[in-house]
């Protein structure tokens, strides 16, 4: 672990002490730690990809259902991305598209894994928006280079946490609340979280659980095997931007851990949390 990440969790380690939160389930909770990239045009690290750009599509690959509404979020170079960033088997090169249509009302998106060495073009999309409207400030957004700082992210969400085995939950929440605001400024609060835990403002419903139920609802899988469980569900990628007004604003890529290692990105449930 970086000094940078030991240095991370030692603040959440004073913050929780300072709450009167006993040791031992300080200690506990940091048992959970899972290790993640933050990808932010505000840190100093080396680039692994850029916040939307042009499209560059295979020439035989089609536009996924909604396409002229989704916007290409990211592009990662997954070549760029080092492998102990984070838990998730992701291919070790190839690009990584991510795409959403981030409405608090009806988020949808996908993403569309390219392979390294595979030929493609600029495929262009027409947008049917006003120039003052939101979705044309979020295309003037995402136009910045990517850059990796290695992280780590803890429990966020009631709903994944035994009470019985954390009974300290709420403030030792509270304590990485303030750590991750903390990192949030230093980010300028534009930043795309690779693995790692969900976050944001209420910390009720594990989006990432909520994504396995939804999912479920909407089965539609390829192939004939057992349904995935809730507990193989991943969280592929998480995007705060930094847009006026958007300030409480997250958008979630959900996968289960069978389909990173089998290349299945098109099995991603997009979602969104939006808190004005």
């Amino acid at each position: 672990m970086t000094p940078e990440l030991m240095d991370k969790l030692n603040r959440f380690r004073e913050k929780a002490l300072a709450r009167d939160v006993p040791s031992a389930d300080v200690e506990r909770w940091l048992d959970a730690a899972r290790p993640c990239a933050t990808l932010s045009p505000h840190v100093d690290g080396p680039v692994v990809g850029r916040l939307g750009g042009p499209l560059m599509l295979p020439a035989d690959v089609p536009g996924p259902e909604g396409f002229d509404e989704m916007h290409l979020i990211a592009s990662l170079d997954l070549a760029a991305l080092p492998e102990d960033t984070t838990s998730l088997p992701l291919p070790q090169d190839g690009r990584l598209l991510l795409f959403a249509h981030p409405d608090p009302l009806d988020a949808y998106g996908t993403a569309i894994y390219i392979p390294a060495g595979t030929p493609v073009e600029e495929r262009h999309v027409e947008r049917d928006y006003s120039p003052q409207d939101w979705l044309a400030e979020l295309d003037l957004q995402l136009r910045e280079e990517l850059r990796l700082r290695y992280d780590v992210s803890l429990p966020d969400h009631d709903s994944i946490v035994d009470p019985a085995e954390h009974p300290r939950a709420k403030e030792l929440r509270e304590a990485w609340s303030e750590v991750r605001g903390e990192d949030l400024r230093l980010t300028k609060w534009s930043q795309l979280q690779i693995d790692g835990y969900a976050m944001d403002e209420y910390g009720e419903v594990d989006p990432v659980a909520s994504s396995a139920w939804w999912a479920a609802e909407e089965e539609d899988r390829p192939d004939s095997g057992e349904p995935p469980r809730p507990e193989d569900w991943v969280l592929l990628a998480q995007w705060h931007p930094d847009i006026s007004g958007w300030e409480g604003a997250f958008v979630y890529w959900a996968i289960t851990r069978q389909d990173v290692a089998a290349r299945r990105f098109d099995q991603v449930y997009v979602s969104m949390f939006f808190a004005p």
